[in-house]
């Protein structure tokens, strides 16, 4: 058995994060695949891109045999783990798509992301899903010159899309420190994420889908996808790996995984949160170029993530990259700077995990009615909302339906391979160190960073 396996236990599962050690779930493993099997639809891998496809493609033809094969269990990965944001961002920015695809295929592209918010918000309502979802917003502080001249441009930009309700917000009604305002995009909510990717498993498994945990896929080909405990044979195969998917030799250079890492806080009191000006259901992060996000939980404690930990040479995916303690240092020295109002931050949970990034950092969606071989992931950690887009515009390919979702302009893309080792290495941390130099270099010059320009074109700006 895999060494990752060797302790595939509830307790284990409990302590990948805050939102596993809080799922309302016991996360004991289910059955394995007892052998060979033959059934209509394969999904490799049982985070949320595989159960909204199984999901849709269950509400779509009720009578499809559906198999999610899981090498842990659903929602071990990025899916159980993530910041909790239900937004509307897409890795690639509008401006970017357009010039890609055009104009009219990027702002259906934004149209279809503010969409989806909602969308799953009607879905965890009609399922009665107890996923903590509230719709309060995100608000991205600006706190430099710099920062602020971004901010307004970013608001004019989703104006000149005509997709967008992006507010721009006066230094009045902001709390950060050194703001000088802030943008808020109504169209994100807050979610407990482990929850709603348990609960949506338990709900496609009532409705006749299997769930095979404890089970490494090896290889996949049309008809047929290798396991460790047997042959499954399928008309569609789709792999929703994700960060995952550089585990496997077949996709190993389609994805590189990226570690984000969060730290959550003892509960505040209210009085505290009044202070800082975070409403429930709101996000938070700011206008720096290294990526930080955070979000007041349904229990007023703070989870904030962000960026930092370094690529680890040849795709390596190990428990003990989960956590880092100077990037854990650093989440809470970052908070408390932002908050200076607030009191010394009690951590009570410390976890991270690998999201999935493509080498040009756009997400899609790819099926061949002709092989029946399918995928969907590259969300670059903003795919709490876009594998819901992900699974409903599968749902209907695999179905032969011809919608809006299938005409939207992620469908069909192809990222080109990352490049090999050690080529790969110097990249990814290359690019990491740039976006840290970017920051400092805003600090000294009081300027848009150089180096930040420069790596635009890399991250999806």
């Amino acid at each position: 058995m895999d060494a990752a396996l060797d302790d595939h236990s509830a307790q284990r599962y409990a302590g990948l994060s805050h939102w596993h050690a809080t799922a309302g779930d016991d996360l004991s493993p289910r059955p394995s695949l007892p052998g060979d099997l033959e059934t209509d639809v394969a999904i490799i891998g049982a985070g949320l891109t595989g159960l909204w496809t199984a999901y849709e493609l269950q509400r779509r033809d009720p009578s499809l045999r559906i198999a999610l094969l899981e090498k842990r269990i659903a929602g071990f990965g990025a899916s159980g783990r993530n910041g909790g944001w239900v937004s509307a961002l897409f890795p690639r920015s509008a401006a970017s798509l357009a010039q890609t695809h055009g104009r009219a295929a990027a702002i259906a592209m934004r149209r279809a992301m503010i969409g989806t918010v909602a969308e799953v918000g009607r879905v965890i309502a009609e399922e009665g899903i107890d996923a903590h979802y509230t719709l309060g917003g995100t608000v991205v502080f600006a706190r430099s010159d710099t920062q602020w001249a971004d901010a307004r441009a970013e608001v004019e930009q989703a104006r000149a899309f005509g997709a967008d309700a992006l507010e721009l917000w006066g230094p009045e009604r902001v709390r950060a420190s050194d703001a000088r305002g802030a943008v808020f995009d109504p169209a994100c909510a807050r979610v407990h994420p482990a929850r709603l990717t348990r609960s949506l498993a338990r709900i496609v498994e009532r409705r006749g889908a299997t769930i095979y945990e404890g089970t490494e896929v090896t290889s996949w080909a049309p008809g047929v996808v290798e396991t460790a405990r047997g042959r499954v044979r399928a008309r569609h195969v789709i792999a929703a790996l994700e960060g995952y998917g550089a585990t496997v030799a077949q996709s190993r250079r389609r994805i590189l995984p990226l570690y984000s890492l969060m730290i959550a806080s003892e509960p505040l009191p209210a009085a505290v949160w009044d202070e800082i000006g975070i409403e429930h259901g709101q996000t938070f992060s700011d206008g720096r170029h290294l990526v930080i996000y955070g979000q007041r939980t349904a229990d007023d404690r703070i989870a904030f993530g962000g960026r930092g930990a370094r690529y680890h040479f040849g795709s390596a995916i190990r428990p003990e990259y989960d956590r880092v303690g100077s990037v854990f240092d650093h989440l809470r020295r970052t908070v408390q700077e932002l908050f200076p109002q607030l009191p010394p931050l009690e951590v009570s949970s410390t976890w991270g995990g690998p999201l999935g990034v493509p080498r040009d950092w756009h997400a899609s969606v790819a099926y061949d009615p002709r092989t029946g071989l399918g995928s969907a992931g590259g969300y670059v950690g903003d795919g709490l909302s876009t594998t819901n887009l992900a699974g409903r515009t599968l749902a209907d390919l695999i179905t032969g339906a011809d919608t809006e979702l299938t005409r939207l302009p992620w469908v069909g893309h192809r990222s080109p391979s990352w490049e090999p080792e050690p080529l790969r290495f110097l990249g990814a941390n290359a690019g990491l160190v740039a976006m840290t130099g970017a920051d400092i270099e805003e600090r000294l010059t009081r300027r848009p960073s150089l180096i930040a320009r420069a790596m635009a074109p890399l991250v999806g700006h």
